[in-house]
């Protein structure tokens, strides 16, 4: 007789069948009614109060951390837009000089006849 092995793949797709064909047959015979008056296991029970752990040290160190961080990026976005802004005037008045509307880059030398 010759053995045959089983492969990974096929293990998997029977043990997935086995329990698709195991559900209980309860599930598939309540009705709506008795489905929506029993409790859903998965919902956590509500609690009155969630219980707080005490702030050590270095959860201090860590919110403080947490904040120095945020802080810093917000001043690099501030930062980055306040030159990006910067570039788009810049380039505007470039233009409106190119374009005669501002004296911006002109020459004040008289012009030669």
């Amino acid at each position: 007789m010759s053995e045959k092995l089983i492969s990974r793949r096929g293990a998997f797709s029977l043990l997935g069948l086995a329990a698709a064909l195991a559900l209980p047959t309860t599930v598939l015979t309540t009705s709506d009614a008795e489905a929506q008056a029993q409790p859903s296991p998965a919902a956590p029970a509500p609690a009155a109060a969630a219980p707080t752990a005490p702030t050590t040290p270095s959860m201090t160190r860590g919110q403080a951390r947490r904040a120095g961080r945020h802080e810093r990026r917000e001043a690099r976005r501030t930062g980055r837009h306040e030159r990006r802004e910067a570039r788009r005037n810049a380039r505007e008045m470039r233009r409106e000089a190119r374009r005669g509307k501002n004296i911006y880059m002109k020459s004040n030398t008289p012009k030669q006849q």
